[in-house]
Formats: C-alpha cells, sequence, structure tokens
C-alpha cells in the first residue's frame, strides 16, 4: 500500500510545475529519496503512465493517463447525461459552456465547450479551481449548511489567483447568501482575466449538490448586467433539468 501511495504521488508531483522534471525535482517534490524515486520512475515510465520530455530530458505526465480520464469520463452518469443539454445550450448561449464536479474544497472541470477562441486552460477537463472562488463552486456552497460552508473556507488556502480574486472571507459568505437567494453565483475575473461566469448548482435525487453548470462569456463583450440578463434563466432550467435521479 505505500509503495501504491509513494506512486500516485509521484505521478501528482509531475502536475506541480510546468514542463518536464528532473528526478532531482520528483524527489524533492515527494519527499522520496533518489534511489526510491528512481525505481518508481522507471516502472511508471515502462506502464506508460510518465514519460521522458523533450529530448529525452526529464520527466511529463503520460499518454495512458488519458486512457483513466476516458474510463471515468465514460462511466459518469451524470456527464451522460449531461452532454446533450449542454450541447443545446452552448448552441443557444453563443458562449463556453462548462460542467464541474464538486469535491470538497475544489471543483473540478468535467465537459467544456467553447464557441470562441478561449484561454487554453479555459478548454481543458480536469482543471481543479477552488470553490470559493469559483461561480459554480459558490453556487455548490450556498446549498450547504452554513457549517460545511464554515469547514470549507477554513481549510481552503485562499490563494488569490487573478488580482481580482476574493479572499475575504466576509464577502464570499455575503456572496454564497446571495447565491442562495438567487439561484445562481457570479464570478467577476475571479479566475481568468476578463471572464465573467454564471454558476448554478446541480442537485442530486437527494437534493445535495454534486457539481455546477457553468456559462462563461468576456466583459469586453458584455456587461454583467446584461450578461447575467441573458443567460442566469437558461443556466437556471438546465441546472434543474440535470438535478435529481442521479446516485452521487
Amino acid at each position: 500500500m505505500q509503495s501504491l501511495a509513494k506512486g500516485i504521488g509521484l505521478l501528482e508531483a509531475l502536475g506541480a510545475r510546468p514542463g518536464a522534471l528532473s528526478l532531482t525535482d520528483l524527489a524533492d517534490l515527494t519527499g522520496m529519496d533518489r534511489s526510491t524515486t528512481q525505481r518508481m520512475t522507471h516502472t511508471l515510465v515502462q506502464l506508460g503512465y510518465i514519460e521522458k520530455g523533450a529530448n529525452g530530458r526529464g520527466f511529463v505526465p503520460g499518454r495512458k493517463i488519458l486512457d483513466r480520464t476516458f474510463d471515468y469520463l465514460s462511466h459518469n452518469l451524470l456527464i451522460e447525461r449531461a452532454s446533450p443539454i449542454l450541447t443545446d445550450l452552448q448552441r443557444e448561449a453563443g458562449e463556453r459552456v462548462d460542467l464541474s464536479l464538486f469535491d470538497d474544497l475544489s471543483i473540478i472541470y468535467a465537459w467544456r465547450r467553447q464557441t470562441k477562441r478561449q484561454t487554453f486552460f479555459a478548454t481543458l477537463v480536469g482543471r481543479r479551481i477552488p470553490c470559493y472562488c469559483s461561480s459554480g463552486g459558490r453556487a455548490i456552497m450556498s446549498h450547504l449548511p452554513q457549517q460545511r460552508v464554515d469547514d470549507i473556507l477554513a481549510r481552503s488556502t485562499l490563494r488569490p489567483i487573478t488580482p481580482k480574486t476574493e479572499t475575504d472571507v466576509a464577502v464570499i459568505k455575503r456572496r454564497i447568501a446571495q447565491a442562495r437567494e438567487s439561484n445562481y453565483a457570479l464570478a467577476l475575473e475571479e479566475t481568468l482575466l476578463g471572464e465573467i461566469a454564471v454558476g448554478c448548482a446541480i442537485l442530486d435525487h437527494d437534493r445535495q449538490p454534486m457539481a455546477a453548470l457553468h456559462i462563461a462569456g468576456s466583459l469586453s463583450e458584455w456587461t454583467v448586467e446584461s450578461f447575467v440578463q441573458r443567460f442566469t434563466p437558461l443556466a437556471i432550467e438546465a441546472a434543474r433539468a440535470l438535478g435529481g435521479g442521479i446516485p452521487r
């Protein structure tokens, strides 16, 4: 079991910095000695979960990881059910539509569909964003008991992603309370400069939040008022259509 944990820790360390990482980098990030790091890395290279970097220098995540991503996405009933609904929503909205999954302190993007040129990272599934600064995360927290919200915020690092990221706990709690009243949450440039996003929670059959739906656009094309007026009814309707009937 310890070997399994070390191997997973090694895979996670590869995402800590951009570019290829050396054995020394991986040993420092995982806390393992160089010999153990070398053996683990060799095994994971043989299995295809780690690959050599450009010109054979350093190590990067391997293509085999994408197989496991496919396994997860293809077995997730919510994503299967959401795909046609979100495709229709994106076609009607003409803006980027995302589906994120709730994972304690974070949301993880599991379905993303763009219509215009987007920032590269805004198009990738698997990106993890803290709940406290995302529209979907705040929408999800608006359906949780206050004690759970307090716990999430207490354990969050509250580190800004952009200069506009809100990290004041009192302000975040007010925005969660607003989302509880309006059935949607709003984020302005908090994870990506120039972006406005509305998020609505998707509830399971027990009325517990399990995911969120997002519609995101550019502040160069929309005022806050016009974006909210145009897209919140669409987001709320789609989130309600996806809720219920799916076990967590």
